[in-house]
Formats: structure tokens, C-alpha cells, sequence
């Protein structure tokens, strides 16, 4: 498999994740101007796999550092194949947690409060399960995070005291989705084997990366025949949406706008799991998740969800962007 070793590659491929992370919802917010966002999340499920197995059998079957795709999959331990699994069926429940907060409340709102809490819960509990970086400047990237979070919904807030139609839910279930999304990225980091700076080896027993990004993503598409059900039959919002509706209602175009969905956020998670190796879990699961910032100037600035707005939202919105880019500055410096 193929080995990142350099810390500087490892930040720029964590930029990578975050701009995945940050763009992929992008596709949602096309596609649910024809169908329901229930329906777009089939296809977005298959593209996260289809992904993965691209790069496990590329990537991850390359080079001569590790174990190829299919040689650690055979020697896995049955523990780490099933929380690198379980990694995939928590994310699931809480990215389609935060596809409905987005479908509800729009991109601006949902990123900084679904994924900010996630970025603040993820730092925390991947750094216990693999303790590596430095602990005070962790803490204080993440507390610029936290004020970043309080920014927007103070903002989302002015939205409802100018008589915009903003659901108090969409926040209540932003706040939902980044709980559940903060814990999912600690399991995939456990189920991962340690390499051996000197021979290149990988621990015996545990995954590579990319077999973990597998597992995960094959967990992400089973779990969607439980969660994503529910979500159909009892939507938060809208009448329940039938399931014949996938095929008889779905063109082409609109099943690929979803795949390729799924496909822009895995390339995100892969890179931030193979960036892992050098950067560490904590600032790897962190600086990806500065896709609360992206997100958020997609809905500001692409899909004008904060047009019309009372005069001084946009100075709330511009200390939010500034506390997240401070929050992130510092996670990077906090391994230097």
C-alpha cells in the first residue's frame, strides 16, 4: 500500500478531505430540487463505497510499505473489521441527520452547527482512542471552533426575528447530527494498525487505511437499508416518501448527481485516513472538518441562504469565518 510519510503532504491532503467535506452537500442541494433528499442518499451511499474499493484497489494494493488491499483483509482480526464497520453505521445515522438539517435549514446553518460540534467531539475522542499532538493548542483550535458555532446560530437566529422561515429543527437536528458525528471517526481510527517507522511494516491483526475506509463504507451502505427507511417512512418534514419512487422517478442525471455525492465526501474521508499516518487521528479528523467553513460559504455566498437578513448578520458571519480559519491555524501548528 501506498504510505504517507511527510507531514506537510499529509496537511495538503487533509485540505483535500476539507474541501470534499466541505462541497459534497453541494450535490444534495442540486439533486433535491427534483426529487426528495431521502432518495438522493441511496446514490450517495453507493458512491461512498464505490469509491473506497477504487482506492483499496489502487492505492491500497500499490507500493511496497504494508499489506495490499486483499492480504490485510484476510488477516484482519474480526474486532477491528467490526469497528471500523460500526464507524460507518454511526456516521450513516448522523450524515443523514445532517442531510435533513441541511434539507431544512440550508447549508450555513447546518455546516457550522452539525459539523462544528462534530469537528469539536471528533478532536476529543480521537484523541483518546490515539493520543498524538499537542494538547493545549488542540484545545484552543477547538474552542475557536466552539465560538465559530455560536456565531452562526446567533446569526441563524437574527433570521427568525426579520420573519424568515427558519424551523427552530433545523438547528435541534444540526445539533443531533454533529453529536452522533463526532464519535464515528475514534472506531475507524482504533481498527487502524500502527506502521513501523523503520520497516514499513503494519501491525499485525489490525487494518491498513484503506481496508478500514472499506469497512466503514460498507457499513455506511448496509445501515442505509435501516436508517434511511426510517427517514423515508417518517420524514421530519413532507409526507412519507415511497420507495418506488427511486425507480420511477429518478433519471439518470439525478442518480449521478447523487453517486458522484458520495463519491466527493469518500475521497474526503480517504485522504483523511491515510493522512492520519503522519498527521495524526485528532488533527487529521480536525483540519478535514474545516468543512464547517466551506460548507458555510457555499450557503453565504453560492446559494444566498442569509439574503435579506437584518443589518449586522453579515459582521456575525464574518467573525464566524475568522474564529473557524484561527481555529484551524492553530490545529496545524499544533504538530509543527
Amino acid at each position: 500500500m501506498l504510505i504517507v510519510e511527510s507531514y506537510t503532504l499529509a496537511v495538503l491532503m487533509c485540505g483535500v478531505t476539507m474541501l470534499c467535506w466541505g462541497s459534497w452537500a453541494n450535490t444534495q442541494k442540486l439533486a433535491t430540487r427534483e426529487w426528495r433528499f431521502q432518495l438522493f442518499y441511496w446514490d450517495y451511499a453507493v458512491g461512498v463505497l464505490l469509491l473506497a474499493l477504487l482506492l483499496a484497489f489502487t492505492m491500497g494494493s500499490a507500493g511496497d510499505g504494508g499489506r495490499s488491499f486483499l492480504a490485510d483483509l484476510r488477516q484482519a482480526e474480526g474486532t477491528w473489521l467490526g469497528s471500523a464497520f460500526l464507524g460507518g453505521v454511526v456516521f450513516n445515522l448522523s450524515n443523514i441527520l445532517l442531510v435533513a438539517a441541511i434539507d431544512i435549514a440550508g447549508l450555513a446553518v447546518a455546516f457550522p452547527v452539525g459539523v462544528g460540534l462534530a469537528l469539536v467531539l471528533g478532536v476529543i475522542t480521537t484523541y483518546i482512542a490515539r493520543p498524538e499532538g499537542n494538547v493545549p493548542m488542540l484545545a484552543a483550535g477547538v474552542a475557536c471552533v466552539l465560538i465559530a458555532i455560536v456565531l452562526d446560530a446567533l446569526a441563524y437566529r437574527r433570521l427568525a426575528t426579520a420573519g424568515r422561515k427558519t424551523p427552530v429543527a433545523g438547528i435541534v437536528i444540526s445539533v443531533a447530527a454533529g453529536l452522533l458525528m463526532g464519535w464515528f471517526y475514534s472506531f475507524v481510527a482504533q481498527a487502524m494498525g500502527a506502521i513501523d517507522p523503520a520497516t514499513r511494516a503494519l501491525e499485525v491483526g489490525k487494518l491498513s487505511p484503506y481496508t478500514a475506509i472499506v469497512l466503514f463504507s460498507a457499513g455506511v451502505l448496509a445501515s442505509n437499508f435501516l436508517w434511511n427507511s426510517i427517514m423515508m417512512v417518517r420524514p421530519f418534514s413532507g409526507p412519507p416518501v415511497p420507495f418506488g419512487d427511486y425507480f420511477t422517478k429518478g433519471s439518470a442525471r439525478l442518480h449521478a448527481i447523487g453517486i458522484l455525492g458520495g463519491a466527493i465526501w469518500s475521497l474526503g474521508m480517504s485522504f483523511s485516513i491515510i493522512a492520519s499516518t503522519a498527521a495524526g487521528p485528532a488533527l487529521s479528523y480536525g483540519l478535514g472538518q474545516g468543512a464547517t467553513m466551506v460548507g458555510a460559504m457555499w450557503g453565504v455566498f453560492v446559494w444566498k441562504e442569509f439574503k435579506g437578513a437584518p443589518e449586522g448578520t453579515g459582521k456575525l458571519l464574518a467573525a464566524m469565518f475568522l474564529f473557524y480559519l484561527v481555529g484551524l491555524a492553530i490545529l496545524v501548528a499544533s504538530r509543527l
